[in-house]
């Protein structure tokens, strides 16, 4: 959220001021979050549940490590069905078998090479 200062009138900044400190008062009266955090686990434990179970495992978006293998979630979205799922590769590199691409993304370089010299994408599909 970027705001323009240098467009601001006195009154504005003056209005944009007080909301800030209001704001700042409002963070400085919580808990720190490892607080939180550790309250929350107690009472998932005391409960018997884990805090993965109540609210899925610690992702970047919350502070943590991710813990899990899939993609973080971001809002309210669900990750697609295909999400992290590996696709067999449909282009080989005559010249090196071990490079392959699937399809997917931007073209390996080995590929734009021979492309850009005028080669077909077909001459290299895997039969």
């Amino acid at each position: 959220m970027a705001v323009d200062l240098n467009s601001m009138s006195a009154k504005e900044l003056e209005a944009l001021i007080n909301q800030a400190k209001k704001r700042r008062s409002i963070l400085s009266k919580r808990k720190p979050v490892a607080t939180v955090r550790s309250r929350l686990e107690q009472i998932a434990r005391a409960e018997g549940y884990s805090i993965a179970e109540l609210f899925g495992p610690r992702n970047a978006g919350s502070g943590g490590a991710t813990t899990s293998t899939t993609p973080a979630r971001t809002g309210n979205r669900k990750p697609s069905k295909m999400a992290g799922s590996k696709v067999a590769p449909k282009y080989r590199n005559p010249e090196n078998a071990s490079e392959t691409w699937a399809g997917r993304g931007k073209q390996p370089r080995w590929l734009q090479a021979h492309t850009d010299k005028g080669r077909a994408l077909d001459e290299f599909l895997i039969r």
